[in-house]
């Protein structure tokens, strides 16, 4: 599962956020993640001084702006949901569809939210950054749980490969069932990486412009990545095939016409 994270990245402009969607779809992605808050809610912080309030304000999605959004991924056949930040965006996701939440990682310390989460949606996605080990484990009691996923994540934009810290995911890996990885790096190396070691759920953050206002355009992969990890992901799930240990069908021309041809008597 390929998450194409468009966040906020459309920076309010329903139209720039319709071609994000269509280009993830080109791009063979089946699932485009936005946001949901209410910057009325938004407390003091260096956002007030670096001009991401009124990025905030612009890139705000109401109900009626989401489920336009919802409806547009649906009508070209993508998944389309969101991350929640508080009760009101909770009850606006859930009112549209109940099949994925995505709880970020500045919310996965509450225990409560996730217990809720389990209980209404189909798939309850969890992002691990910026979570002390004790809060971490806190989660362990969450993973016989059918619909929850938990995915490794560092909380740093952007991130660099040294401090991807895959000792993190490797943990979640041996003690969570289902498991995957969101990452803030640039490019797709460090999705790569996760995919070939098991991670079953891959989300990046996506753009059609690094060029865009806002921080997360600056490191969001493009179209022509999103593509190249999408076909990756394929090219894994088709080789992890298990075909057994004899032969295969593929082989018996070889073996019926080829072993020993060198070797005339």
């Amino acid at each position: 599962m390929i998450i194409a994270e468009i966040g906020w990245n459309f920076l309010g402009d329903l139209d720039l956020a319709k071609k994000m969607i269509i280009s993830a779809k080109n791009a063979g992605c089946k699932h485009v993640k936005f946001q949901l808050w209410n910057p009325e809610n938004l407390v003091p912080g260096v956002w007030d001084n670096d001009g991401r309030r009124e990025i905030y304000k612009k890139a705000y999605l109401d109900y009626e702006k989401y489920f336009e959004l919802y409806n547009y991924s649906k009508s070209i056949g993508l998944e389309c949901f969101a991350s929640i930040f508080d009760e009101k965006t909770y009850e606006i996701l859930k009112s549209v569809n109940r099949k994925y939440i995505k709880i970020p990682s500045v919310e996965a310390y509450d225990l409560n939210l996730i217990k809720k989460s389990l209980n209404d949606f189909e798939n309850v996605i969890v992002s691990t950054g910026a979570l002390k080990k004790k809060e971490l484990d806190n989660l362990k009691q969450f993973k016989d749980e059918k619909n929850f996923h938990i995915l490794h994540c560092v909380s740093t934009y952007p991130l660099d490969n040294k401090n991807c810290n895959f000792e993190k995911f490797f943990y979640i890996k041996k003690n969570f069932k289902n498991f995957g990885y969101s990452g803030h790096a640039r490019g797709i190396y460090d999705a790569i990486y996760a995919i070939s070691n098991g991670a079953t759920i891959i989300e990046k953050h996506f753009t059609t412009n690094n060029d865009l206002e806002g921080r997360d355009n600056k490191f969001a992969i493009l179209p022509n990545q999103l593509k190249d990890l999408c076909d990756y992901n394929f090219a894994v799930s088709e080789m992890s095939n298990n075909l057994g240990l004899e032969l295969q069908n593929a082989e018996k021309d070889v073996f019926l016409n080829y072993r020993g041809r060198f070797r005339k008597k």
